[in-house]
Formats: C-alpha cells, sequence, structure tokens
C-alpha cells in the first residue's frame, strides 16, 4: 500500500510487526512472518533509512519503531522533495535543450548537416518518420502536446505504430491531461495499450519530441512556429538531453487508465491542481489554456467549478480557500 513512498510489502510487514510488538527481535519477526533472517535484516535495513526506525535510548544497541503518523509525515516529505528536485532538473533540461535546438534553426531545409537536418513540411516530415519506423529495432520515446490531436495526424501514425508494436518495440508515449477531454485521441491512446504499448499524460509537457532507439530524434525547431521545421538530429549530446527530459516527464506522469483519479486528501485531479497552480502564478486564462493544451473556456468552466465547490465568490476568495485548505 505504500510502495509509492518507497516502502515495499516486506519492509512495511516488518513495521507493522515491530508497531504490534516494539520489544520482539529478529528472531520473532522471522518467526511472526514466516520470513528469513536475511529478509527481515534487509527490510529493517530500509526502514532504517526511511527513519521509520530509530536507536533505542532506553535499550541501546536496539531499534524502535516511529510513530506511524510521524513516520509517513516523513516519508511524504521526502517524496515532496524529491518531486521538487525532478521539477527542477525538468526546467533545466528544457532549458539546454531550447538552447541546442536554436543553432540549428538556420540549417539548410531538407539537407544533411552534420548528423542534422532541417525538414520543412509535412510531406518532408512524415517521409523521415516512416524511414527511421522502418529502421526501427527497440524503442520509440514520444511526446505528444496539446490534448486533442488532428484526424490526419493520428491517421498518419496510425500504420507507423501499428507496425511497430506487432514488431516488439517498445513505444511509450506522453500525452497531455486534456487528451481525455477529445473521444478521438482517448480512443487511439487506448488503442496503442492494446497492442502492448505504453501510455501515460501529465497536466504540462514539454515541446513535441520523437526520439528512435535512443540514437536519433526529431522536434520542432521553434515549438511556437511551425513553419521554422523539424529538426532530426543524431547529435549524442542533443540526443541524451531530450532522452533525459523525456524520463523526467514519464516519470511524474501517470497511465492512462489512472490519470484522472482525484487525489485521495483534496478530491483535485492532477489537470486541476495544475490549473490552480498556473493561475497562481499570475498567468492569464489564454497562457494557461495553452500550457495545459485545452482551449480557454474550459479553463474558465473547470475554474468555475472549482470556485462552486470552495463556495468563493471571487478567485481571489478562491485562492485564499485553495491556500487554507493545502490544496497546492
Amino acid at each position: 500500500m505504500l510502495e509509492l513512498l518507497g516502502l515495499d510489502a516486506i519492509a512495511e510487514a516488518v513495521y507493522r510487526e515491530m508497531l504490534t510488538d516494539p520489544e520482539g527481535g529478529v528472531t520473532e519477526l522471522c518467526d511472526r512472518l514466516a520470513l528469513p533472517e536475511a529478509t527481515v535484516r534487509a527490510a529493517l535495513d530500509r526502514l532504517a533509512d526511511l527513519t521509520l526506525l530509530r536507536a533505542s535510548r532506553e535499550q541501546p544497541g536496539t531499534l524502535r519503531p516511529v510513530s506511524p503518523e510521524r513516520g509517513l509525515d516523513l516519508l511524504l516529505r521526502r517524496q515532496e522533495e524529491k518531486l521538487a528536485r525532478r521539477q527542477q532538473e525538468l526546467a533545466a533540461s528544457k532549458a539546454a535543450v531550447a538552447r541546442a535546438l536554436a543553432g540549428y534553426a538556420t540549417l539548410r531545409a531538407d539537407t544533411p548537416t552534420g548528423g542534422h537536418e532541417r525538414l520543412v513540411g509535412l510531406d518532408a516530415i512524415q517521409d523521415k518518420l516512416e524511414e527511421l519506423a522502418a529502421r526501427l529495432t527497440a524503442e520509440v520515446l514520444a511526446v505528444t502536446p496539446g490534448g486533442a490531436q488532428s484526424a490526419a495526424s493520428l491517421a498518419a501514425s496510425r500504420p507507423l505504430d501499428e507496425d511497430a508494436l506487432l514488431r516488439g518495440v517498445r513505444l511509450r508515449t506522453i500525452y497531455q491531461d486534456s487528451v481525455h477531454d477529445d473521444p478521438e485521441t482517448l480512443g487511439y491512446a487506448r488503442w496503442m495499450v492494446g497492442l502492448g504499448g505504453e501510455v501515460r499524460t501529465a497536466p504540462v509537457l514539454p515541446p513535441r519530441m520523437l526520439v528512435f532507439d535512443r540514437s536519433t530524434a526529431v522536434v520542432p525547431i521553434d515549438p511556437e512556429n511551425t513553419r521554422a521545421g523539424a529538426l532530426c538530429t543524431r547529435e549524442p549530446g542533443i540526443v541524451a538531453s531530450l532522452i533525459a527530459l523525456f524520463e523526467q516527464t514519464w516519470e511524474t506522469a501517470v497511465p492512462i487508465a489512472d490519470d484522472r483519479a482525484a487525489g485521495e486528501e483534496t478530491g483535485l485531479s492532477a489537470g486541476e491542481r495544475e490549473l490552480l497552480r498556473l493561475l497562481s502564478t499570475g498567468l492569464t486564462d489564454d497562457a494557461a489554456a495553452k500550457r495545459l493544451g485545452v482551449s480557454v473556456r474550459t479553463v474558465r468552466r473547470q475554474m468555475a467549478a472549482l470556485m462552486e465547490r470552495l463556495e468563493a465568490a471571487s478567485r481571489f476568495e478562491a485562492g485564499l480557500k485553495t491556500a487554507q485548505r493545502g490544496w497546492l
């Protein structure tokens, strides 16, 4: 139950037994749990690392369990700190990738140069994707921001994705949470899962990317200007940065089947929490909608629903009540 906090099933069982009988030693734990001594001692080491066990002052040389209230609070704080570090790493990776790509915007269109190729036009991009897909052997990493995808884009992707999955290629895709508002894109994502693909969603995503076999990447040169085209690169430094950016995003994203679930404590979905966070930083409805890959109307509708739940007459009051409830 507590694996998300870093506590595996065996360590949790040992912790529960120690709370039941704090005086029992390793031998008693082995007998009650029917586990070998090496397994119990490894669990005790894990519990000590997580600060769920402390040295006893009354009985030097022995360990005592920390109260569940205190222990779980420490675990939650550790996870929050880990998440904050990941977010900082994610921001740094985004900036590094943006700086790297800016230097390739002047490449001559459709002409390979030193491991880089600038692709201009949908036909050139599609041709390159088909070429790369045909040579695939192991894995594709894909970030697809913007929520709903066009019917043309889904139609162009389907044969490539199907062929790769049927050949046993691992396909990992991250969509934006707002994909749930578009039945066609959501159906496509579930179709991929049905063929063995892995799909997760997150409220906010980095720019669009495709990484083939961890050696070749295709990314927009300027996410704000589609006319600038895409960059196909085999530069190890750029590809490695994109993979790191993908993995950091993947860790904080959730599987397509679970990401609509609301938080147990707040009742907020990941998308609602991110909307509140974005608006609390001073972003306008337009800017927040763009980051979340939804329409401005959707942002305003979601915010109105949140204000109703908070019984707030204004956004300012909603912000105060959000802070008071610890929703952010």
